[in-house]
């Protein structure tokens, strides 16, 4: 049972610092939405009045202004969790007429959407493979205390200067965003493990390694999940076909991807059926290399056939759950049970309140072990 339940609210330009005790009163809630794949995303609702420290000074005064950076900590049973770490895009004032209804707004993405910011076109990359120039990239943004977890592909494809020229277009998100999906990868930024610190992960969906206590439903007194609806999309998964074109004939050659995995373990004995066949017309002009990573990528892509919808509130489950990792699910039945990965999570802050909004995935029914551990 949690006996402590603590947020610390910090802001400021490039190193933020503990927020003001007046900003720390106004502030009535937050919601945090993180998901695999997506930069997260973060929204402050402070109290106004025409009189407040907020109306007359610090809103004037720019401390919450877009690029100001905010970093909301979640202490669970005095462990301290950093849940967001990201930038304000928005700003937005609510004014009423009556008293108490007048309301601050701000929103904001995590430290990432720093990258997103200057269109490049053009800029030749040295001839490294992805993942050596994702590294590069990530290691210009240390001052947001990016650490680079980078993940070296499963098909390496280092480019040769006098064949082809790597180069940026758009922006840096967008590059290392685009490298990610030809290799069946993904990109975050993740807060922690201390505030102020980031790991800019770049590589494979991370379904291996210790869950996160389990998920009960009907459990009786030990259920801590609200609400746990599943769904076993039979049309998900597809096989895919590279066309690979001949160089010196032109002629197009199929190449079908076997039912294998590589980038994401099964976290289920019975996995879905593949239904659907699919053509990648758009693989032909690329190298062998390049079409398989893309083939694969497409694949992993399709293979997490159960979904599952939920609602906990943390004071009842005791820790936070987070995204982007495992958890076990008890009380669901046989076909249900079993580990799975956390694909979003959505944070919903109020005063003495604190809910998560979270959504599984797996590729098919049946647990891999017939324990799941709380």
């Amino acid at each position: 049972m949690i006996n402590r339940l603590h947020f610390t609210l910090l802001i400021g330009p490039v190193v933020a610092v503990p927020a003001p005790p007046p900003v720390v009163e106004a502030f009535t809630g937050a919601q945090v939405t993180v998901t695999a794949g997506q930069r997260s995303g973060f929204q402050l609702t402070f109290a106004l009045s025409r009189r407040s420290l907020l109306s007359t000074t610090l809103i004037p005064a720019g401390y919450f202004d877009p690029g100001i950076r905010v970093i909301l900590v979640v202490t669970v049973n005095g462990v301290p969790t950093p849940i967001i770490d990201g930038l304000v895009t928005r700003q937005e004032v609510g004014v009423s007429d009556q008293i108490g209804q007048s309301v601050l707004t701000v929103t904001g993405e995590d430290v990432s959407v720093a990258m997103d910011l200057v269109k490049i076109k053009g800029i030749p990359q040295p001839p490294l493979p992805a993942a050596g120039r994702v590294a590069l990239i990530i290691a210009m943004y240390s001052i947001l205390g990016l650490v680079p977890v980078v993940i070296p592909e499963l098909f390496p494809d280092i480019p040769i200067p006098t064949d082809r020229i790597e180069s940026v277009q758009g922006t840096h998100l967008e590059y290392i965003n685009n490298l990610a999906k030809k290799n069946g990868y993904v990109f975050y930024v993740e807060p922690g493990p201390v505030p102020g610190m980031n790991i800019a992960y770049w590589g494979p969906e991370i379904r291996v390694g210790v869950p996160q206590p389990a998920l009960n439903v009907d459990f009786d007194s030990r259920s801590n999940v609200t609400s746990l609806n599943f769904s076993y999309d039979g049309l998900q998964r597809a096989t895919y076909i590279a066309t690979i074109q001949e160089r010196l004939s032109k002629a197009p050659i199929p190449v079908p991807l076997p039912p294998i995995d590589p980038l994401r373990p099964p976290l289920a004995i019975k996995p879905a059926p593949t239904l659907r066949v699919e053509m990648l017309d758009d693989t032909a002009k690329m190298t062998p290399v390049e079409a398989l990573a893309n083939a694969v990528a497409r694949a992993s892509e399709s293979a997490d056939a159960v979904t599952g919808q939920g609602q906990l509130d943390v004071l009842r489950y005791g820790h936070v759950l987070r995204a982007r990792g495992l958890v076990g699910v008890r009380g669901a039945g046989p076909a249900y049970d079993g580990l799975y990965y956390v694909k979003s999570v959505t944070h919903s802050i109020k005063r003495g309140e604190y809910t998560q909004s979270f959504t599984l995935s797996r590729n098919g029914l049946i647990p891999l072990t017939p324990v799941v551990m709380p």
